[in-house]
Formats: structure tokens, C-alpha cells, sequence
């Protein structure tokens, strides 16, 4: 039986797996090798097609009987197939990264593009910039007349395109640079798909930019190499739906809103009707301390829980497919707290009447004036949510609300 995979070397974070067997691709594997290992695979009889992912899109090359068009075109490979003659190599990335910018409405036709990282992906990018007619294209990296030490150099440049792994998990928070300090960008490409938002793309929305992440590019070239691969290639259509169904396995729901609206209740039952594991930070943080809520309130005030909590958040938060429920108090620290939810994340504030609120069991709220804080916090919640869902029936209603509200807007 002929061999489908992809190989590299460190593979657990990949996401082809899923990718191809939803496109009919059912034996598709992993396949992690070291250096020394990558010409005898090559040399396998049984080799079918192959997906090449880093370190190998260049090492493969000479390993190659013939370069197809795309691969030369590119100047590296991400796809093996066996032809008549041997091994075939071709390059999907380039369709898949234009296929991901026209989506998010980003052209780089007659605009000045800058690529961060000089690697095999950058290549694609490049060839991408050319292919649209970039009016020019600088690829930066850490040494060399383009660097990170210059990007002033560079301030004029329309779209950006990050082919560097900097934001990617378990990193999550990094960026290579703010696209604040390119005035005239129209565009923000990042290749990377874990998180959902990187602090790149985070960026790129809070400034208003146009962007994508990587998962588009990534179902897209794969499409395209399972068309070499068997014949089967999924169309435009197939592509939006795989990329919208690992979406929703991807993201989390993230549940904020006034302590004793109901957050924990209604996340317990978001777990039972998706199957989803629930992370309650405040838990989290109990256990992280060895103490009770009311304990750390007690022995180190609020400061010492707040610091607790965005320990938690971060730690939740770079994690997909999870129900997270936050403290009512998370919204304090948007700084801290609002990148790590958001970043895999779609957040619902659940809303209740201050006269239902249950005070037992929650530090602040025992003395508060709870209609005070429900005033003060309200900007807090409308700036931190995605959506608002009124839990003022049953706990079964508001999560279903909660869930139909996510499928909606899984692509968000």
C-alpha cells in the first residue's frame, strides 16, 4: 500500500492529519525523521505522496528525480509525488497563500511587501508578492542588510507577512514586530495557524488591518496536494468547510460576567452538550496555591489573585477546545487577561439581573453594592466580550444560546 504523510521533524503540533483524512485521505501519517534519515525514506518503494513541512522544504530538493514548475518557481518543496520517472516535486504553499490573502481581502498587486523570516515559507511568500505583482518585496532577517534592526527602513510597506514560527504555541504573546510602525500597511498575512490570533494578528485587529492566519493557506495547499496525491482534491467549497470545522474544534468558549451570574453553571453544561473539557480558573487558581479563593483574599488581598489569575488565563488560554470560565473580576486586567482569552478564543458575557446575583462563596461581592460594581464593570465587559448572552431562564437555555452564538461565528 503506497505510503501518504507528512514528514518532518518535529511533528506533534500538526494539523495535516485531520486535514487530509477529511479530504478522503484516510492512511495519511506523521512521519518525524532526522536529517540523516531523510534519503533512505525517500528512497522507500512504498512512497505514495508526501507533504514535506521544516526543516526539509530545501534538503529535499536534490532528493528529487524531477521539480515540477511550482517547486522551482518557489525554490523549495512541500509536496512529493511518484511519477513515471521517480519522485516529483512540487510546491502547493504558493496556491494555498494566495488563495488565503484573496479570502481576507488582501492584495499585494503594485504594493510594497515585507516578509519577516528568510526560511522555506518565506520563499512561498515571496513568490506569492511576485506572482500578484508587488511593486516590491523585502524579506527580513536577523542578520543581513534587512533586519530587525532596521525595519525603519521599511516603513512604507503596504503588507506584511510573518514566515517566521515567532508566536507560535506554546510561545503565544511573541511578535516580530507592530504593525503600528508601518503607517500604510493594508495587510497582515501570519502563517501560522496555532493560535487562532496570534499577538501579530491581535494587533493587526486592533489597528483596523485586514489579516489571516495561517489555517486558510494551510487547508488550502493541502487540498491542492491531495489533487496530486490522488486525484480527489477538494474544491473552494470543501476547503471553507474543513477550515470552518477545525475552527470550531480549535477554538475556545470563554464565559465572563458578574460574579454568581452563572458562569460555572452554564459552563457545566456547555461541557455535556459539546463534550468539551471546562477549565474554571478560579479552581485553577486554587489549586495552583494550595488555598481556597477566600484564603488568598484573606492572606494576600486581591493583588496577589489578580496576579494568580493572569497566570491562569495565560495558561488556559494558549490551549484550543475548551469551555473557560473566568472570575467575574478577569475584565480588570485587560491588558493581560483579554490577549490570552481572545487569542483561541470566541467570549461571551452572560448577563443577569444584579437582584439573582449569588454572593456565597465570592470574596468581593459578600459586602459589595452590587448594582456600583455592575455600573463600573459594564465598559470592563463591553469592551473585553464578543457577544452577550442573558442567562435569565435556565442554565440548559443560556448554553445552547451560548454554542448556536459560537457555530455563528466561528470565522471571526
Amino acid at each position: 500500500m503506497p505510503a501518504f504523510g507528512l514528514i518532518g521533524r518535529t511533528l506533534g503540533h500538526s494539523w495535516s492529519v485531520p486535514i487530509h483524512r477529511a479530504l478522503g485521505c484516510e492512511d495519511y501519517r506523521l512521519f518525524e525523521l532526522e536529517p540523516e534519515e531523510l534519503e533512505g525514506f525517500l528512497r522507500r518503494e512504498d512512497v505514495g505522496g508526501l507533504n514535506v513541512t521544516i526543516p526539509y522544504k530545501r534538503d529535499v530538493m536534490p532528493l528529487c528525480d524531477e521539480l515540477a514548475e511550482s517547486a522551482r518557481r518557489v525554490g523549495s518543496v512541500n509536496t512529493i509525488v511518484r511519477g513515471p520517472k521517480g519522485l516529483v516535486g512540487h510546491n502547493t504553499d504558493l496556491y494555498g497563500l494566495l488563495w488565503a490573502a484573496e479570502r481576507a481581502g488582501i492584495s499585494m498587486a503594485g504594493r510594497r511587501v515585507v516578509i519577516f523570516g528568510s526560511g522555506g515559507a518565506s520563499l512561498a511568500a515571496r513568490a506569492a508578492a511576485e506572482a500578484q505583482g508587488a511593486r516590491s518585496v523585502a524579506v527580513i532577517s536577523r542578520r543581513g542588510p534587512d533586519s530587525y534592526r532596521n525595519l525603519n527602513r521599511h516603513a512604507d510597506a503596504e503588507v506584511l507577512i510573518n514566515a517566521t514560527p515567532v508566536g507560535m504555541y506554546p510561545r503565544t504573546g511573541e511578535r516580530v514586530a507592530d504593525p503600528a510602525l508601518f503607517p500604510r500597511c493594508r495587510g497582515v498575512i501570519d502563517l501560522i495557524y496555532n493560535p487562532r490570533r496570534t499577538a501579530l494578528l491581535m494587533r493587526a485587529e486592533e489597528l483596523g488591518i485586514p489579516s489571516t492566519d495561517g489555517l486558510p493557506m494551510l487547508v488550502a495547499q493541502a487540498a491542492a496536494a491531495e489533487e496530486l496525491f490522488t486525484g480527489r482534491g477538494g474544491d473552494e467549497e470543501e476547503v471553507q468547510r474543513i477550515t470552518a470545522r477545525l475552527r470550531r474544534e480549535m477554538m475556545n468558549v470563554v464565559l465572563i460576567g458578574m460574579p454568581g451570574c452563572g458562569k460555572t453553571t452554564v459552563g457545566r453544561e456547555l461541557a455535556r452538550l459539546t463534550g468539551r473539557p471546562l477549565v474554571d480558573l478560579d479552581e485553577e487558581i486554587a489549586r495552583a496555591a494550595g488555598r481556597s479563593i477566600e484564603v488568598i483574599f484573606r492572606e494576600g488581598g486581591e493583588e496577589e489573585f489578580r496576579h494568580l489569575e493572569r497566570e491562569a488565563a495565560a495558561e488556559a488560554g494558549r490551549e484550543s477546545g475548551r469551555i473557560i470560565v473566568t472570575g467575574g473580576g478577569v475584565v480588570k486586567d485587560f491588558e493581560n487577561n483579554y490577549p490570552a482569552l481572545h487569542q483561541n478564543g470566541r467570549i461571551c458575557h452572560l448577563e443577569r439581573d444584579t437582584s439573582l446575583l449569588e454572593r456565597r462563596g465570592r470574596p468581593l461581592s459578600l459586602s459589595a453594592d452590587l448594582d456600583s460594581m455592575y455600573r463600573e464593570r459594564l465598559p470592563m465587559y463591553r469592551r473585553f466580550r464578543d457577544a452577550a448572552i442573558v442567562n435569565d431562564a435556565s442554565p440548559r437555555d443560556a448554553a445552547e444560546a451560548v454554542w448556536r452564538d459560537f457555530l455563528e461565528n466561528i470565522d471571526r
